[in-house]
């Protein structure tokens, strides 16, 4: 019998089956309505193919190389013979392939009419895909991101970005990083793990520039001691590259050499020669501009995830694709600003944050009327058990609850449940300190830092 062909009108259709699109997919069906979901590619975007899941896949590699590495230390004899690029894609790409199956048969199961080719919004509700046209009486914009590079910075031969680092067949023996954020700072890690000689280059005057200065200070101490060299405040000029390797120019003249050079300047939205600006939607710098509840302010079109601005994170996508759905059920679902999206940067250490950082916090309430503490992670039991150092860190309005909560090492991501629980119920230390924390975990250290800002520290 021949395959009935798909429906071509919906309640909901989403162009983009990444973290948004299948949030709101998946949302969408539970409260009853019916939903078209295009994609060009495969299922789960940029986050599951080539972002969080491989990369964490890497870094995980990286951590038990450094186990094995320093094993000795806990009584351990096991010797780190070499790097086996092969065996370490098989495992990356096995998760990949696992969660990928999975979410193919949960949108499958679902009912959710999956539209597969390269869509284009032709009017304001209207999708065209191969040259059939789909009408949504809603549309949601999820069409996400891709590597940036520089103006000027040619990505070819020895210049890549994070899509090609992860799909290296080799161990390569320098690498420059040009970028200093959340990837950079991550490949960086894995590939230092690996035995790499690695260099960041970062314009801004610090290493990951977005987190509290406290935690700042410490990654780079840290990164010192593991032997990642970085040069920061002074911009990128130019690359040149032969068959041996890349020369980075500095705006100061100074130069850098290396087998490759990674482009890690962050991810640009997905929006150009969709139709977006011609359908009337607002384009900023290819970011569609939206109001507080996500909508464009043309027809029923709704946009979420990286091409929203903001933070650019799966699970801020995730969060905006089940809002959507519930805005246009008419639930009124809350909105949550992008300062209390919870943040992991996960290089080693690990760096962890949600709400406010101390400077924000001053700038918002004023010097006199913020307050902050810093538990070390030296006291912490568990911790030393891991052989980390770090910090949490929180920060309050005075005499009012918290409004960010900040966190450095090992493993510590594991930790921003709860951090990103306190912070978005606007609880007082007061309340966290009189919650016990289970022993010997490093979720003690958050009650230790609420001890110490309520006034009463117990380890301080």
């Amino acid at each position: 019998m021949a395959e009935q062909a798909p429906a071509q009108e919906f309640d909901i259709l989403i162009l983009g089956g990444g973290s948004g699109g299948y949030a709101a997919a998946l949302r969408a069906i539970q409260l009853g309505m019916t939903v078209g979901l295009v994609e060009k590619s495969k299922l789960g975007g940029t986050c599951l193919h080539n972002g969080c899941i491989p990369t964490k896949a890497l870094l995980h590699a990286a951590e038990v190389a450094d186990h094995a590495r320093d094993g000795a230390k806990v009584g351990v004899n096991v010797e780190l013979t070499s790097i086996d690029m092969a065996g370490v894609n098989a495992y990356k790409d096995g998760i990949v392939a696992g969660k990928y199956k999975g979410l193919q048969g949960l949108i499958k199961g679902k009912g959710i009419t999956v539209i597969e080719g390269e869509g284009r919004l032709t009017a304001a509700n209207t999708v065209t895909v191969n040259g059939v046209n789909y009408t949504g009486k809603n549309i949601v914009l999820a069409t996400g991101s891709y590597s940036r590079t520089l103006p000027g910075l040619e990505i070819g031969g020895r210049v890549i970005t994070s899509d090609q680092a992860l799909t290296m067949d080799y161990v390569p023996k320098s690498v420059i990083v040009l970028g200093g954020g959340v990837i950079g700072v991550e490949f960086a890690s894995v590939w230092k793990s690996f035995g790499v000689d690695v260099t960041i280059v970062e314009g801004l005057p610090s290493l990951v520039p977005n987190e509290d200065a406290s935690i700042v200070k410490v990654l780079e101490r840290t990164f010192r001691k593991r032997g990642i060299k970085f040069n920061t405040g002074t911009f990128f000029q130019g690359v040149e590259q032969d068959d041996d390797g890349v020369k980075v120019t500095l705006v100061d003249g100074k130069t850098f050499e290396a087998e490759l050079l990674l482009v890690a300047v962050g991810r640009g939205p997905s929006t150009a020669g969709l139709g977006f600006e011609e359908a009337g939607v607002t384009i900023d710098r290819g970011f569609v501009i939206t109001n507080e509840r996500l909508h464009t302010g043309v027809g029923n079109i709704y946009a979420v995830g990286d091409i929203v601005p903001g933070v650019q994170l799966a699970h801020r996508g995730f969060q905006q694709g089940i809002f959507v759905a519930e805005e246009i059920a008419g639930l009124n679902p809350v909105v949550v600003e992008d300062i209390n999206v919870p943040k992991v940067t996960f290089c080693d250490p690990e760096i962890a944050s949600v709400g406010l950082n101390e400077m924000q916090a001053k700038e918002k309430y004023g010097d006199a009327n913020v307050e902050s503490t810093e538990y070390n992670l030296a006291g912490n039991g568990k911790s030393a058990i891991l052989g980390t150092g770090g910090i949490i860190k929180f920060v309050r309005e005075k005499d009012g609850p918290v409004v960010g909560v900040h966190m450095i090492g090992t493993r510590i991501g594991e930790q921003i449940g709860e951090a990103q629980l306190i912070v978005n119920w606007e609880a007082y230390p007061e309340d966290v300190a009189g919650l016990i924390h289970a022993h010997p975990t490093q979720n003690e250290a958050l009650g230790e830092a609420a001890m110490a800002l309520a006034g009463r520290p117990l380890h301080g």
